[in-house]
């Protein structure tokens, strides 16, 4: 079974159905349509969650439009979605930074 981490409070807005996507700078888990998750809060260890990938699509930042922040954080600007990211993979996050966006479904 494949996995996915989250924070305690996208896990949160998981559950609601407020978060349906998340995006991914690296696949190491070679993520595809179809696939079963297990999602897993990042500060517990435990899975809060089971989902199915509906999509995956990829692409740089700077070819993101609107469509690609349904069921995802939204930014003030693209300094903070960089930041964003930068804090999470410490590494510089450019315009031209390739990305996976996944959407899912709660099963």
């Amino acid at each position: 079974m494949k996995t996915l981490k989250f924070t305690s409070d996208l896990a949160s807005k998981i559950l609601s159905g407020e978060k349906t996507s998340t995006w991914r700078l690296f696949d190491d888990k070679d993520l595809k349509t179809g696939d079963d998750l297990d999602l897993i809060n990042s500060q517990t260890g435990k899975i809060f969650a089971k989902s199915i990938i509906n999509s995956v699509i990829q692409k740089k930042f700077e070819d993101l439009v609107e469509d690609d922040f349904k069921g995802h954080q939204k930014y003030s600007n693209e300094k903070e979605m960089y930041e964003d990211f930068q804090k999470y993979y410490s590494i510089p996050i450019t315009p031209t930074t390739l990305l996976k966006i996944i959407n899912f479904e709660l099963r």
